[in-house]
């Protein structure tokens, strides 16, 4: 699913305005049907007993929150309407909708003088302002905002909260802006709701179909696109009757220094039950006994330092390098990792686009960034926030880190896995995938290596790294999903995501 800019989503409306046809009215009716379908499934328990107070702006957005009003008004719910603007200025279509009020609701003007009560049993709709918001809220409609805020009553936005902004918010402020336990935006997710510090404004949020041009939406390009099921599904292919492990890669996992082997073994693990064909770990000596007795399934190739990763094995056989979890940062591991990047470069003529990078392979990479430009093309690379600020700089706040992360992999020419809540994949291309699986719960130690178990394993199996990348994340957050849903989210470990990866496989419709 594609992520529009506020400009592109206006286009798309517009069009379907003209070309379907419908007009504007009748389209913000089908809006206010679909959000007033959600508010009487999702909050019917508290509908019957509840005030519904909803805050208009003189916009469409306005429009939308006058029609919604009117449509709970006819569900029996107790319904006021608290406007930002008298009558006379409302836009055409919210007009037609404050008129269709009559006899029905009796809306109320705000003025500093009289901000409306809210006690307590009382559900907020906001619909102040929408995509459309081009500056920063003051006045009365700061005053306003900060009024629902302060009455930590439920709200529910509708399409954007009042004040935020489709994308960039570096320059907003924050009081300035609705914090909604619910945003209801129609059709397509904005780019704002993926990113940490606006998680206080957005809440849950959910898209809403309102019939918007398909045709419309497909002819606007965007970089920005939101992982769907149909495409991890059109990524993997079903395996035929006589294949065989030589078939499905062989990939080398070089994980694991003494008191870290729980890495090694767990990014190995998660490597194989994620369809890899072969798996060797590379680990130290001294710990070979652990891989070996905790997956007995991996082949196990020895260096020759007893505690840490020191030496680089003959490359030519593997299809897939994963290298990172565990591996500390010791002088002969830093070494190592020098050596590995300089083989990889002539290993990588002949098998191009099959690396990935993680944890402390990533941390020495920081503080080497000579190392930076001896990555092959098509790496992956999957720092946490914390990760990626030690490799490119700090970063002010999300948006500018995910600018930053664009930047980075075109400029290196690599695939960047930014983990988080909505970990963002960006490619060489320039185009950044948002995933939309996984939990809270996955906050915990060894869910990285995981990861980078899975992407080593799907690439090893002949996606292109970037679909890898992709396929790997949203599995990865699925089988947290099913994990979940078991253990909960406080109880749970990195290994209840390795087990359930069967799980999130199998929600796959893949067909021969």
């Amino acid at each position: 699913m594609k992520i529009l800019s506020s400009n592109e989503i206006r286009a798309v409306d517009a069009y379907t305005i003209e070309n379907e046809p419908v007009s504007s009215i009748d389209l913000m009716e089908r809006a206010a049907d679909a959000c007033v379908e959600w508010i009487c499934c999702k909050l019917y328990r508290y509908l019957k007993h509840m005030k519904v107070a909803v805050f208009v702006g003189s916009g469409n957005n306005g429009g939308d929150g006058l029609a919604i009003a009117r449509l709970l008004h006819e569900n029996d719910c107790d319904v006021s309407v608290y406007m930002l603007t008298k009558s006379s200025e409302l836009s055409p279509d919210a007009l037609a909708n404050y008129k269709r009020l009559k006899g029905k609701i009796t809306p109320v003007v705000i003025t500093e003088k009289n901000m409306p009560e809210l006690p307590p049993f009382t559900i907020v709709i906001d619909a102040l302002f929408g995509i459309g918001l081009s500056r920063t809220l003051d006045g009365l409609a700061a005053k306003v905002v900060k009024h629902i805020n302060n009455s930590r009553r439920m709200v529910v936005s509708i399409d954007m909260p009042s004040g935020l902004f489709c994308e960039d918010n570096t320059d907003n402020i924050p009081e300035n802006i609705i914090c909604a336990d619910y945003t209801l935006t129609f059709q397509q997710p904005k780019l704002s709701f993926f990113f940490a510090e606006n998680d206080d404004y957005v809440g849950e949020w959910d898209v809403l179909d309102i019939g918007l041009s398909a045709e419309a939406i497909e002819k606007q390009e965007s970089k920005y696109f939101i992982l769907e099921q149909d495409d991890i599904e059109a990524y993997i292919d079903p395996r035929e009757k006589f294949t065989h492990k030589g078939d499905f890669g062989h990939v080398l996992m070089i994980a694991g220094s003494q008191g870290m082997m729980g890495a090694g073994v767990l990014a190995t693990k998660a490597c194989i039950r994620a369809g890899a064909g072969i798996v060797t770990a590379h680990v130290p000596k001294e710990e070979r006994q652990i891989l070996q007795i905790a997956v007995p399934e991996a082949i196990v190739s020895m260096d020759e330092n007893p505690e840490a990763f020191s030496q680089v094995p003959d490359l030519t056989k593997y299809d897939v390098i994963a290298v990172g979890p565990g591996i500390g940062k010791k002088t002969e591991t830093k070494d190592a990792l020098f050596l590995l990047l300089k083989k990889i470069k002539t290993w990588s003529t002949f098998f191009p686009e099959n690396v990935v990078f993680d944890a402390d392979a990533l941390n020495i990479i920081s503080e080497n960034k000579d190392f930076l430009e001896m990555l092959p093309p098509e790496s992956i690379l999957t720092p946490h926030p914390k990760e990626f600020d030690r490799l490119f700089g700090e970063s002010g706040n999300s948006h500018h880190r995910h600018l930053k992360q664009i930047a980075m992999a075109q400029k290196y020419g690599v695939v960047i896995v930014l983990k988080g809540a909505h970990t963002s994949i960006a490619t060489p291309e320039g185009e950044c995938f948002f995933n939309n699986t996984g939990n809270p719960g996955m906050s915990t130690a060894g869910s990285g290596d995981v990861l980078t178990g899975i992407i080593a394993a799907l690439n090893a199996q002949s996606l292109p790294t970037y679909q890898a990348a992709c396929a790997g994340v949203w599995l990865h957050g699925k089988a947290g999903d099913f994990a979940a849903r078991k253990k909960g989210q406080q109880a749970l470990i990195a290994s209840d995501i390795i087990k359930n990866i069967g799980k999130a496989f199998g929600e796959l419709k893949i067909e021969n």
